[in-house]
């Protein structure tokens, strides 16, 4: 009997190669053979644990590294709301070399908390928030505002009578006419209504009383 096997067929992939074998008697047979390139691909599998060890290791420090920064950045808050003679309305200037941005502040007592409302000289809300429990609440529709809620911490530290300071924010100091929560900020006042309020982040506000109807 004559056999004689010829290549029939050989394909090629990132899997292996498969060589098909042909006999003329009649019938194939298939022959899988692992490639070089499939093996290097199970190399990879067996490497790829680690570095996905070392991926979700990093993506959990940099999770943690952004929470500290947020809680970090958080603008401190007293320890129990001050006393404060509400409502009060304040005008609010920030102050750049050569330009000035003008608000209308109006600070008043809702039940346990007190409300912040921002609007400029039109009358226009710019910012709302509502402190209760040592916590910002979003009052109203206005997006979130992290400058107002700054602003409105920072002018919270300003407002406090100076025998509740201590208790209310440790590590604040006060000499004179001038108040500061070191390295956070610093406040310089006329008359306790009437400052300079200086933010690290490198804003200046004046801050003068208001008599009269809101606009």
């Amino acid at each position: 009997m004559f056999i004689a096997n010829r290549l029939k067929h050989q394909t090629c992939g990132s899997g292996g190669a498969t060589i098909r074998l042909a006999r003329e008697s009649g019938g194939s047979a298939d022959i899988s053979v692992e490639s070089t390139t499939a093996f290097a691909s199970k190399s990879n599998r067996r490497t790829a644990a680690p570095t996905g060890v070392v991926g979700v290791l990093r993506f959990l420090l940099f999770a943690v590294a952004l929470l500290l920064s947020a809680c970090t950045s958080r603008a401190p808050l007293p320890e129990q709301n001050p006393d404060l003679p509400l409502p009060l309305q304040l005008h609010i200037q920030l102050l750049k070399p050569d330009d000035r941005l003008d608000w209308v502040l109006v600070i008043q007592h809702e039940e346990t908390g007190i409300r912040w409302s921002m609007m400029d000289l039109l009358g226009i809300p710019q910012a709302r928030q509502l402190l209760n429990d040592k916590t910002w609440h979003a009052d109203g529709l206005l997006p979130p505002n992290p400058q107002a809620r700054e602003l409105f911490a920072a002018l919270l530290f300003a407002l406090t009578p100076q025998d509740e300071l201590a208790a209310n924010y440790p590590g604040a100091w006060q000499h004179g006419r001038q108040r500061s929560l070191p390295e956070r900020w610093d406040v310089r006042y006329t008359q306790p209504q009437n400052f300079e309020l200086m933010i690290a982040n490198g804003a200046t506000y004046q801050v003068t009383p208001l008599s009269g109807e809101t606009p």
